[in-house]
């Protein structure tokens, strides 16, 4: 009689009746790596299909995402971490250096907080999300959404702005003209844009309001990495 390795049940069959363990474990193989990785990325439930949604109705997919349907998206956290990632490996390969956040000539500690920023844009940009839900929350609390439902909504949102930075970076890559600026501006109008569709786009203060409340967002997280990094300097200089 065999027991399941997971369980320890017996088994009369190919899988487990207890748990679903199999009863023997098929070999790693192509098959096995490639399943894996679409699981992690969620691949099979739509990254190209998330990607088409949040261009032409980002308001009504997050909307549905957060209130009926959870499995027709890739899951915001891991959209933001693999865009970002895909951004990192296309201005690396490409030689493109001007990231949105950096600093020159200050102490070791500034320096090195700023280049992990640059290092590791996944993390901080959910990072860089909390400050600018925050003031979302702030300028649009009448829409009662909590903030950890307008952070699910800037992961979204900040995974496109970094899709867009991608295409951009390729095109400065392929023409050799500097055009990460011009991606900067209108990443920034579709974040503005994006959250507008959110909450509600017949109002066009909200559009002054989702811009503020970005580069509030983003203004406050540059002074708080800056802040910290003169803090550690001071210390390490005493």
């Amino acid at each position: 009689m065999v027991h399941c390795n997971n369980c320890k049940e017996e088994i009369n069959g190919h899988f487990c009746s207890n748990c679903g363990h199999p009863a023997q474990l098929k070999r790693i193989d192509a098959h096995y790596i490639t399943h894996e990785i679409n699981h992690i990325l969620h691949l099979e439930k739509g990254f190209f299909y998330t990607v088409k949604e949040l261009v032409i109705k980002p308001g009504k997919s997050i909307n549905e995402f957060l209130t009926n349907n959870r499995s027709r998206l890739v899951k915001p956290i891991i959209f933001l971490v693999v865009t970002s990632l895909i951004y990192t490996i296309i201005s690396h390969f490409f030689h493109v250096d001007e990231g949105y956040l950096s600093v020159q000539n200050t102490g070791k500690a500034t320096t090195a907080i700023f280049k992990w920023i640059q290092g590791h844009y996944g993390y901080a940009n959910i990072i860089m999300g909390i400050f600018i839900a925050f003031f979302l929350k702030l300028f649009f609390k009448k829409y009662q959404y909590n903030i950890f439902e307008i952070t699910i909504l800037l992961c979204f949102i900040m995974g496109m702005t970094m899709l867009i930075y991608s295409l951009f970076a390729v095109l400065q890559g392929i023409t050799k003209i500097s055009l990460m600026q011009t991606g900067a501006v209108i990443g920034m109008l579709y974040c503005s844009w994006a959250i507008v569709q959110f909450f509600d786009k017949s109002k066009p203060v909200n559009y002054f309001k989702a811009l503020a409340a970005y580069l509030i967002g983003m203004f406050s997280f540059s002074i708080i990495a800056s802040f910290s990094g003169l803090l550690i300097d001071s210390f390490i200089k005493q």
